[in-house]
């Protein structure tokens, strides 16, 4: 028995060394990624979910993964994997935080940012951006998120093989690139509310010049805010599917223009 047992263990050695390889650019992805990387979630949940999606990625990823290194300095592979598993998060985590962006221009353009609701994160947000957030998150795990990030994560390591660091060029290509395409999203999604307040304070000025007597900003600031209360009633269904179909989009392709 001692003897079957030994004979297994360069097996066992191999397969941990794989497991942990993965699970360290995996948890770091899941630390960043919409949904299941939020602070709300409890730690152990969390170290449950990395270890699930692992075990996922961990079959079709096998193949491709470095040897055990013969040295200690060999363990700096790990330090590459978990910047790069930052950096493939951190580019998902733009989506929550366009969302964000677009909740509070749309309560800065609707006069509500002073009204403060819970938060996915750490920090209190304005209400509608607390709205977006949960609304977002949600509409992406009905629409399959799980399946879209395993697939996400597996892609990974077609774009930057395991034990490869991420070069400074491609990084720099991801960031400017993500980060802009993120706040055009959250500028696109709060179009609409800032058009109208565009219109209704272009109105308000012209009232207000044709009567100056008349307090016009407090008899407009109601209609400004129940105007922008019926505005999100109507629209953000719209803006909550523009965002998934980005998302998803950017989840089957990711990263599609680059070399």
């Amino acid at each position: 028995m001692i003897e079957e047992l030994a004979n297994l263990l360069p097996f066992s050695t191999a397969f941990l060394w794989a497991g942990f390889i993965v699970f360290v650019r995996i948890g770091a992805i899941l630390a960043l990624a919409p949904a299941f990387g939020e602070q709300t979630i409890p730690v152990r949940v969390r170290l449950g979910i990395a270890i699930g999606f692992t075990l996922i990625v961990l079959p079709a990823v096998g193949s491709s993964l470095p040897v055990p290194p013969d040295s200690i300095l060999g363990l700096g592979i790990f330090g590459g994997e978990v910047l790069t598993g930052l950096i493939f998060g951190a580019v998902l985590r733009l989506f929550v935080i366009a969302l964000e962006t677009a909740g509070t221009i749309i309560a800065q353009s609707t006069s509500l940012s002073q009204i403060f609701g819970g938060s996915a994160g750490v920090d209190a947000q304005p209400a509608m951006g607390h709205v977006l957030i949960f609304a977002g998150l949600a509409l992406a795990v009905l629409l399959g998120l799980h399946v879209r990030l395993a697939a996400y994560m597996i892609v990974s390591y077609d774009l930057v093989p395991a034990g490869q660091m991420i070069s400074a060029q491609t990084a720099s290509q991801i960031g400017l690139g993500e980060i802009g395409g993120a706040f055009a999203l959250a500028f696109t999604l709060a179009a609409p509310f800032v058009l109208a307040a565009l219109i209704y304070n272009v109105a308000l000025g012209v009232i207000n010049r044709a009567m100056p007597q008349l307090m016009v900003t407090f008899v407009g600031a109601p209609a400004l805010t129940a105007g922008g209360l019926l505005l999100f009633l109507v629209v953000s269904p719209i803006l909550l599917s523009v965002w998934a179909q980005s998302l998803n989009s950017f989840m089957a392709n990711p990263f599609g223009d680059l070399p």
